[in-house]
């Protein structure tokens, strides 16, 4: 098929829908355009930035017919940073578009016909994120923090971030200015040299205990000392500064080694009536407001009486584990990374639970081990990575066929693939919620719950 537009063509277009990573999407006889900026159900003469074989890129040159939930984004690198895309669209809109979005896939993905409820959206839509990740770098010779532009390496120069905590904004605003003064030189990419190449803040939502981990280059930083005092400074509800150490030419942000600098190991938060306690590298969901509105929703769906065996499968750091745990006879949680195992173990112990068991090691062999020693489960509850379930996890939940199935997702689309490969073996969907844990991105979870058939 030869594209119906070229490069450089400038058209009148009308946007119909956004993809899954918020960019707007026109159809030219079909043939899609993807719009950065655009919105549905508005008309924008365009410039054709490029075209392949099944779909092309076009900027927006004018828009004449502006989306109804248009609004003006309020953070001012917001057409720069990669960190939110929708902050153009109400909020009202975004939950509209995220309903219809969940709703589609799982018509058109998983042929699924259960109810799609409305999203479950935030009252206050900002400054929800309790993990701030900020990469130091240079331009020339001035020193430069904020976030990376979207698909890139290059970081956005900001001094506050409209989703992230007050504390996370103090650090990037105070932190920045003064690093030479206290002869730390930000980290360099292209080079290797410098020493800070990250600074992370972490904040217990409920407790407002705040953990500051500086990322260097190297073990030896002598100018420790003045930097724990100016982040006491910067941020005086601080009960934890550490130091980790990354010396590889990598883009993770964190390497395997972290000292105490300051305070206490770790910070706590609640999440409804669980305590979790949190290190420097813990996985922990990083709305915690949105995160106990999903956990009910999965808690409700697994609809426990008092008497039931559940297993917690892809169980992190147990966090959904223990909201089970409240209400089931036993809980089993399986998780790969050993590290989250004894983060679980750790907070099963300081909720008090004894109705807790955690194994490290594949879902997908420890589950069916389980059942064969006897450990049956009457509720199955799956919180995978966005690339969802492994096949071999849904053939052991076939086999094994628990009663109900509570599927927690952070990617719809293979939600919907999942729920079709179970609703062809005997299972019935029975309701999807999605929620709203990322206002202003394009990312939306949902929870699904289903029944085994007769």
């Amino acid at each position: 098929m030869t594209a119906p537009v070229k490069k450089n063509d400038r058209l009148t277009v009308y946007i119909e829908d956004l993809t899954h990573d918020g960019a707007g999407v026109a159809k030219i006889d079909g043939y899609p355009l993807f719009i950065q900026g655009g919105l549905p159900d508005e008309t924008a003469e365009v410039h054709v930035l490029k075209t392949l074989k099944n779909y092309g890129f076009a900027k927006i040159i004018n828009i004449t017919e502006p989306s109804p939930d248009r609004v003006a984004a309020p953070c001012p690198v917001f057409a720069q940073c990669g960190g939110c895309q929708l902050q153009h669209l109400s909020y009202e809109g975004q939950l509209k578009w995220k309903e219809k979005m969940v709703r589609n896939v799982m018509t058109r993905i998983g042929k699924i016909d259960a109810p799609v409820l409305p999203v479950k959206g935030m009252d206050n839509p900002w400054n929800y994120r309790n993990k701030a990740q900020i990469p130091f770098g240079l331009n020339g010779e001035a020193p430069i923090a904020g976030f990376y532009k979207a698909k890139s390496h290059d970081i956005v120069d900001t001094d506050r971030c409209l989703i992230q905590t007050a504390e996370a904004d103090a650090i990037l605003e105070g932190l920045k200015p003064r690093l030479w003064k206290l002869g730390i030189k930000p980290y360099d990419e292209q080079t290797g040299q410098g020493m800070l190449r990250h600074v992370v803040v972490r904040t217990g939502h409920a407790t407002n205990e705040v953990m500051v981990v500086l990322v260097t280059r190297k073990r030896k930083f002598p100018q420790a000392e003045a930097a724990v005092e100016l982040i006491k400074q910067l941020v005086p509800n601080v009960t934890s500064i550490m130091q980790n150490i990354n010396g590889e030419k990598t883009n993770v942000i964190f390497g395997n080694e972290t000292l105490k600098l300051w305070g206490n190991d770790t910070i706590e938060d609640t999440i409804g009536d669980v305590r979790f306690e949190i290190s420097a590298r813990s996985f922990y969901q990083v709305n915690p407001e949105q995160t106990e509105v999903l956990y009910k929703q999965a808690l409700d769906y697994a609809d426990l009486k008092g008497n039931e065996t559940v297993i917690d499968a892809y169980c992190g750091i147990g966090s959904i584990s223990l909201f089970l745990a409240q209400k089931a006879k036993s809980v089993m949680g399986v998780e790969i990374v050993p590290q989250a195992i004894e983060d679980a173990k750790r907070n099963a112990e300081l909720n008090g639970f004894t109705n807790t068991y955690f194994e490290a090691g594949p879902a997908e062999e420890v589950i069916p081990r389980w059942y064969k020693e006897g450990k049956t489960a009457d509720v199955l509850v799956v919180d995978p990575p966005r690339k969802g379930c492994d096949e071999a996890l849904l053939n052991t939940i076939l086999e094994q066929r628990p009663k109900r199935v509570v599927y927690v997702s952070c990617n719809p689309a293979t939600l919907a693939r999942d729920l079709s490969i179970l609703e062809d073996r005997g299972y019935k969907t029975q309701e999807v919620q999605p929620v709203d844990m990322f206002p202003h991105t394009a990312h939306c979870e949902a929870v699904a719950w289903l029944e085994l058939g007769e």
